[in-house]
């Protein structure tokens, strides 16, 4: 067999075979003697059929048979030959067989390329000195309110106002008759003002009235409307607007936190509250850290990404942007998008993902990092503490899953390798941005102000 390799690039390579018309011959002759043993055909005795009879039966099976086994195992014979560090799927138009000449066939592939050492020794850094803020921590404890917070009749007679909730019933007409596509519904409670599942139209034309009170809204749906059935078309609703209601909010003592289920005191929810917003600190600058090496590193390297890599990490966005959509109950279509868009969209994004990959792996080898025992027990154990879950659960999904495991465990090892690049690095502590922070005090605030 003979195989020449052709650089297309650093990553894409043609391979080129040829396999002997006698080795074609000989293989040919092992199947139809296989075949002769078997093979059912009407007026010959089971291996007494003749090899032409059998030729004219059964060749097109034969070779379809034989080909993709001679192409699979020249294949692989090449990819050890040559040393190739393959990444996605050959790529190839297989040729038919002919008895009669040489099997001549080409198979694209893409490699990983081969990255000379990365030094990332002194690598410039900054390190935010984030510290939790009392306005922040009295912010998510009003978020604890509102999530507790019961809702109530207004009793005082008043029209509709911003952030009220409203009890109606609505039913939509389409020239003048019920339509299917917007039945009557009952006692259902909207926010106004909110974006949500109601036309906005809803929440302009309820604000300054007072119940009880039947009102119409008319709601042009537009020509790109998601759902076709109301595209273009004016529904009018008949509407009742039965009462106005709002949230109450518990009292803020140790009730509220005993209710939590896992706290004694109000003091206690507030320690936890800053615990949790220092873990939180603490990941966003490894994320700003690792941004930075990678910002400098991408500059620094310069190399061809296999096109397969990109692929793969598209795929990767569009499934994730996809389940994203369906967990809200929707899907990309009716958000004005598509997997093709996504794919544009993403692109550089995807290439760049590819990249960091590659030259993490190449520290891994190039450092002989090794993932301990200890290392992945204590990753299991970090794992299940955020899923709530025990540990042996998570143990025994990989277990379950020994490709999902090899994926993890080279996670972890990236992981490693960028806190190794972070370690080396030169770093200087700067304090947030001011702009940032401001934003976040006025966030406090108007919490704090909403309460009030």
């Amino acid at each position: 067999m003979q195989v020449k390799v052709e650089d297309k690039n650093s990553v894409k390579k043609v391979l080129s075979f040829e396999i002997p018309k006698e080795q074609i011959t000989k293989e040919l002759n092992k199947a139809y003697n296989e075949l002769k043993k078997k093979a059912d055909v009407k007026g010959f005795r089971k291996g007494k059929i003749p090899r032409k009879v059998l030729e004219n039966r059964f060749s097109k099976d034969v070779h379809a048979d034989l080909a993709p086994r001679l192409i699979q195992d020249a294949f692989i014979e090449a990819i050890k030959e040559h040393d190739l560090n393959i990444v996605g799927g050959p790529q190839m138009d297989p040729p038919d067989l002919d008895p009669e000449n040489a099997y001549v066939f080409d198979i694209t592939v893409e490699i990983k390329p081969e990255l000379d050492d990365i030094e990332f020794e002194g690598i410039a850094l900054e390190k935010t000195k984030y510290e939790v803020s009392d306005g922040e921590i009295e912010s998510q404890i009003y978020m604890i309110q509102k999530t507790m917070a019961k809702k109530e009749t207004v009793q005082e007679e008043r029209p509709v106002k911003e952030n009220d909730f409203v009890l109606i019933d609505y039913e939509g007409f389409l020239n003048g008759e019920s339509f299917d596509k917007t039945p009557k519904i009952e006692n259902y409670i909207m926010k106004i003002g909110q974006k949500g599942n109601m036309p906005k139209e809803f929440s302009q034309k309820l604000t300054g009235v007072i119940p009880v009170q039947d009102l119409e809204i008319e709601v042009p749906y537009p020509g790109d409307y998601y759902d076709e059935s109301l595209k273009d078309k004016t529904v009018i609703y008949k509407v009742t607007l039965k009462e106005i209601q709002e949230d109450i909010l518990p009292e803020l003592n140790d009730d509220l936190a005993k209710e939590l289920g896992k706290f004694e005191t109000l003091d206690d929810v507030r320690k936890s509250i800053r615990e949790n917003l220092e873990k939180g600190y603490a990941q966003r600058v490894k994320h700003e850290l690792s941004e930075q090496v990678f910002q400098t590193l991408l500059k620094k390297i310069e190399f061809e990404v296999p096109e397969a890599m990109i692929e793969g990490e598209l795929n990767g966005i569009t499934m994730e942007a996809e389940q994203a959509y369906a967990a809200n109950n929707t899907s990309l279509e009716e958000a004005g998008l598509s997997r093709d868009i996504l794919r544009t969209q993403y692109r550089d994004v995807a290439e760049k993902q590819a990249r960091r990959h590659l030259i993490l792996d190449k520290i891994i080898t190039q450092e002989k990092l090794e993932l301990t025992e200890e290392e992945l027990e204590k990753s299991f154990e970090e794992m299940a503490l955020g899923m709530n879950a025990p540990v042996d659960a998570v143990k025994n999904y990989f277990n379950m899953d020994p490709k999902q495991l090899e994926y993890y465990k080279h996670t972890q090892l990236e992981k490693k390798a960028i806190d190794i690049i972070v370690s080396k690095g030169s770093i200087t502590e700067v304090d947030p941005d001011s702009e940032k922070e401001d934003a976040k005090t006025e966030q406090a605030d108007a919490s704090k102000n909403e309460k009030e």
